[in-house]
């Protein structure tokens, strides 16, 4: 199949898009190369997934003609998105990048007659502060990501109930591993342990519980969507690892593997981090056959691994 996944320099999208070329796929990838987090990390994704045969087009969703990329693919994996919760970031970038984005996507897919499967890419950040139910439960998002996820998410499906488009949403919970963003827990830990300085904390987070999911765990379930599509189509899944543990037992098991402790530097409660997420994947499994594989421990070793080989003293 052709496959286009948008937001291909980025932590996930980059690691579907080289399963999908090794699934011997035609895939081409999208990205603008955004400065919320250093592009030198994502032209290092690129070059890895290029290496793959991945065709790569340098363009921006919300501003850029994509007719050209969109209009002979069949199947889109729409992981493009302004992601986080931190406080410098303007709603504008939220609204631009995870709305006006999607919906250019979506109308440009639309003239895509030969389109069988648009997959959004969501999160369980649409759940708010205690991201604990099924599918079903009630959105009661807490943070501007959260907030425009949930409206891009709902904008995909309404094009499904009006127009008929294919469509599936997967809601990712707590996802790391290789190629993990710079902002997020496992990679700045790595980064704080190794580079001998102050690991900032927000107070309160070690007792936060997560269902962390593993990368490859998450490709995974893109794997059987793609598989599956037919038993996806209109369907909303819970995508994650259904073992919860705290953000305090990721944090020691880090200092294991890297030998040393870190130095915290206790920081006021941020605002819109949610306090859990469990992933309740019943549906994923009957539905998909979704099974994640990888357990904290291993996966975090690979993530270290990863920051070790390519960017530590490197960057």
């Amino acid at each position: 199949m052709k496959i286009l996944v948008t937001g291909v320099a980025g932590a996930i999208g980059s690691h579907a898009a080289e399963r999908f070329a090794e699934l011997d796929h035609e895939v081409a990838g999208i990205d603008c190369l955004t400065d919320y987090y250093s592009p030198a990390i994502k032209k290092i994704n690129l070059s890895d997934v290029e290496k793959r045969g991945v065709k790569i087009f340098l363009k921006d969703l919300a501003i850029d003609d994509i007719s050209d990329v969109v209009s002979n693919v069949d199947l889109i994996f729409h992981f493009a998105a302004q992601p986080g919760i931190s406080a410098t970031t303007p709603f504008e970038n939220y609204l631009k990048n995870n709305i006006i984005a999607t919906q250019r996507l979506l109308e440009a897919a639309r003239k895509n007659f030969s389109l069988k499967g648009f997959i959004f890419i969501s999160t369980s950040s649409i759940y708010g502060l205690h991201a604990i139910g099924d599918e079903k439960t009630e959105p009661q998002p807490a943070s501007n990501y959260g907030v425009t996820k949930l409206a891009a998410e709902q904008l995909a499906l309404s094009y499904c109930r009006d127009s008929k488009m294919p469509v599936s949403v997967l809601r990712l919970f707590s996802v790391y591993g290789e190629r993990e963003r710079p902002e997020k827990l496992y990679h700045k830990l790595i980064k704080s342990i190794l580079e001998d300085k102050d690991f900032p904390l927000y107070e309160g987070s070690k007792e936060h519980k997560r269902s962390y999911t593993y990368v490859g765990d998450i490709i995974d379930a893109c794997v059987l969507v793609l598989n599956n599509f037919d038993k996806a189509n209109g369907e909303i899944f819970n995508i994650g690892n259904d073992k919860v543990e705290t953000t305090g037992e990721g944090i020691e098991i880090i200092e294991e593997l890297l030998g040393k402790k870190a130095k915290f530097l206790v920081l006021p409660r941020r605002a819109g981090d949610q306090s859990e997420t469990s992933a309740d994947i019943t549906k994923a499994r009957k539905i998909l056959g979704y099974n994640p594989k990888i357990d904290l421990r291993e996966g975090l070793a690979r993530e270290v691994e990863w920051y070790k080989n390519k960017i530590h003293n490197k960057i």
